[in-house]
């Protein structure tokens, strides 16, 4: 259940993408799947790489998920406006020589 609870967080924050410019790598999709497994990796590393059990579920564990998520949103949307960049200067030196 707590990886459950990881993943939801991770796609609530997905909803705020809708704020930014589409530059993440693989568009909208990539970012949704960037978030479910940003805050099933965060929350695991919290939690020593284990899993809680049914009685340690609560509200915090839930919490646990958004440092995860918002990192691996962070650096999906740095790595696609780098592609992004990138392809856009290469046309650019091509036409130089």
């Amino acid at each position: 259940m707590a990886i459950l609870a990881w993943v939801m967080m991770g796609l609530a924050i997905w909803h705020f993408m809708i704020w930014l410019p589409d530059r993440h790598v693989g568009g909208i999709v990539g970012s949704f799947l960037v978030a479910g497994f940003g805050g099933a990796i965060g929350g695991l590393a919290i939690n020593g790489f284990t899993i809680p059990g049914e009685a340690d579920l609560g509200v915090a564990v839930a919490l646990e998920g958004i440092p995860g998520t918002i990192i691996a949103l962070g650096l999906g949307y740095a790595y696609g406006s780098w592609r992004e960049n990138a392809a856009a200067a290469a046309p650019k030196a091509a036409a130089k020589s």
